[in-house]
Parts: C-alpha cells; sequence; structure tokens
C-alpha cells in the first residue's frame, strides 16, 4: 500500500467501515510510515474534534487515536485467529475423512 491509497482509505478508519484485509494493510503502512501517522492523526482530529465541538464534548486526540488503533489491533488479531482455527478443522476435516477412506479400503 502506498500513502495515496492510505489517505483515501482514512475516512473508512475513521467511520470503522474498513474490511480486515484492507484494515491490516492499512496499519501495516500507519506503523511504518510516520509521514501517514501524522495524516491520520490530523483528519482523526478534523473529523472526531468537529463531531465532538459541536456536541459540546471534550476531545483528547491522542486518546481517540490510541483508541482507533487498539480498535484495529483487536480486529485484526480475531480475524487472525478465525483464520487459523478455520485451517486447523480444515485439516482435521480432511485427516476423518482420510482416515474413513482408509479404513474403508482395509475393511
Amino acid at each position: 500500500m502506498d500513502c495515496k491509497e492510505l489517505e483515501k482509505m482514512i475516512p473508512a478508519f475513521v467511520g470503522k467501515t474498513l474490511e480486515y484485509k484492507d484494515l491490516k494493510k492499512f496499519m501495516e503502512h500507519v506503523e511504518k510510515c510516520p509521514s501517514c501517522k501524522e495524516e491520520l492523526t490530523i483528519q482523526v482530529l478534523v473529523f472526531e474534534g468537529m463531531a465532538r465541538l459541536e456536541e459540546g464534548s471534550a476531545f483528547d486526540l491522542q486518546k481517540e487515536l490510541d483508541s482507533r488503533i487498539q480498535e484495529a489491533g483487536r480486529k485484526i488479531r480475531f480475524h487472525e485467529l478465525l483464520k487459523y482455527i478455520s485451517i486447523t478443522l480444515e485439516l482435521a476435516a480432511l485427516a476423518a475423512v482420510i482416515i474413513i477412506i482408509m479404513l474403508f479400503i482395509l475393511h
């Protein structure tokens, strides 16, 4: 992912609508690119800060950004766990089929 792609995805990140694959690429890029992290910080300030100001509620930019990043990390870890569980179940099913076939052939 390049910086231009990331910039286009920031509104979806702020709106929490990025799909897993895009979110993972997004977070990997943000972690490696200080320029994009700064752009993300600015856009979170614009999107969330303006909404909070209109509501009249307090806004802590760093806390909000950290919260969004932590939430994204949890979502990525959850999907990775599901992927590994799925692979494990598929392998177990395949092993069961092989055992059944072997038992059928031997009898």
